[in-house]
């Protein structure tokens, strides 16, 4: 069981990794038009989170896929890989924990993806700031 949670581990952040660093020389090497212009990138730097948005017209939240397309935001299709490695890996191994009588452990790594998912979602966040 640990060896194919390894194995599945090293290949999911090989590929995320992988993707990173694909995704980071097309935006050095200027392939795909970024949202927000190298040369304005230290005027905004400094800014607060509302006064960079508002300035820039980035995203929020996962509005960012949207914008997967252009060269600073096609970078965090791998962050994003990154943060969902541990739920593939435990998706891989729920199963296997099932049929072999860990029912216990297989519970574990269940509920521990349902937290996961939730906070990548941003639900949680939602829920604590009144917003739903």
């Amino acid at each position: 069981m640990e060896l194919i949670y390894a194995r599945w581990l090293s290949w999911c952040s090989r590929i995320a990794l992988a993707v990173l660093v694909v995704t980071f020389v097309l935006y050095m090497l200027g392939v795909h038009r970024p949202l927000i212009a190298l040369e304005r990138l230290p005027q905004v730097w400094g800014l607060a989170v509302d006064e960079f948005v508002a300035a820039t017209g980035a995203p929020t939240g996962w509005r960012w896929l949207g914008l997967a397309g252009s060269g600073d935001y096609a970078n965090l299709i791998g962050v994003a890989m990154l943060g969902l490695v541990t739920v593939l890996c435990y998706l891989r191994v729920v199963p296997l924990l099932a049929r072999s009588g860990e029912r216990a452990l297989a519970l574990v790594a269940a509920v521990q993806i349902a937290v996961l998912l939730a906070a990548a979602s941003g639900l949680a966040s939602t829920l604590l700031a009144g917003n739903h």
